[in-house]
């Protein structure tokens, strides 16, 4: 073979080394790129469902004008709830559908978390039996993600009361069932139902809870049912059912104000920032991952070169 021909045949080998090497790389880096951005977006969108991120909006006995604010900027937003001792902390909002605020958040932009809303047929004073709070289940236990914590029975033992804020006033909510059921049960989630299907709905309601306990509602009360998706199963919701009352109750799971403020220095937010870092340590990880596949690839194709040059030449 002559030096022309074995100089040509080394070429190619190193022309071809290079595309894969270059091949290799790109394809490495996107498939990084893709890992960060998902994880990136998943945050984000975990973000803004962080109920901390509404605190500034939350009224208090001494501060109303911070949710006369948010109401100012989006005036579908007429009510507050919280469940004591849960993430569940939320502004209620109320559209003309159950679509809007599905992906709508409470100052009134797009956003996949969407909010917690009211069933469009319910009286937004919740003069109605049944007022129905829907939203979506979420990892972190955000939104309602922790209503199905609830099928626990000690969780539901433990965690009885919450706090439900409209009309300028705070309402007392106390939990008697938690319900897991299909999305299409008519007996749950049909809204503002009638006087004379009241107590049918109440025995039914009662009729399906996994956990009950008595604290003497009847059919003249008002209701409240906060719905969410189950991760049980396709189709299957979780429903924590409340008695709605006049009279607020206590918050026993109250922190005290050292551990948290209104602007989000508190403890729990900079634990919240320090936690939303491990995303951006994965991506390193990969990255650094990435970089020695690559270099690990490169060295043997060169190698895979060099052997086919030795063989040219003997």
């Amino acid at each position: 073979m002559s030096i022309r021909a074995k100089a040509a045949g080394r070429a190619v080998v190193r022309w071809t080394s290079h595309v894969i090497d270059m091949a290799t790389l790109t394809a490495v880096l996107l498939l990084v790129a893709f890992a960060g951005y998902a994880l990136w977006d998943s945050d984000q969108i975990h973000r803004e469902a962080d109920a901390t991120r509404h605190a500034i909006w939350k009224p208090t006995v001494d501060e109303g004008e911070s949710f006369s604010q948010l109401r100012s900027i989006n005036p579908d937003v007429f009510a507050w709830l919280t469940v004591y001792g849960t993430n569940i902390d939320y502004p209620v909002a109320q559209g003309s559908d159950n679509l809007k605020y599905v992906n709508t958040s409470a100052e009134g932009e797009y956003s996949l978390s969407g909010s917690i809303f009211l069933d469009y047929e319910n009286d937004p004073h919740f003069g109605d039996f049944n007022s129905v709070l829907y939203g979506h289940h979420m990892e972190k236990n955000a939104m309602f993600g922790d209503i199905g914590t609830f099928a626990d029975q000690a969780t539901f033992d433990t965690h009885r009361f919450g706090n439900l804020f409209f009309d300028d006033a705070d309402h007392g909510i106390e939990f008697f069932a938690f319900i897991h059921t299909d999305a299409y049960d008519q007996d749950v989630f049909t809204a503002a139902v009638g006087d004379t299907q009241r107590q049918s709905v109440l025995d039914s309601l009662i009729a399906k809870a996994t956990h009950v306990r008595d604290v003497g509602v009847d059919a003249s009360d008002r209701l409240v049912l906060l719905t969410t998706c189950s991760s049980s199963s396709t189709n299957g919701r979780d429903i924590l059912v409340a008695v709605l009352t006049d009279q607020s109750f206590v918050d026993a799971f109250a922190r005290p104000e050292a551990e948290f403020s209104r602007d989000g220095a508190g403890v729990d937010a900079r634990v919240d920032l320090l936690a939303s870092a491990g995303p951006w340590i994965v991506v390193a990880l990969l990255v650094g991952v990435a970089a020695v596949v690559v270099v690990v690839l490169k060295q043997r194709a060169r190698t895979r070169g060099r052997r086919g040059l030795e063989r040219g030449l003997v």
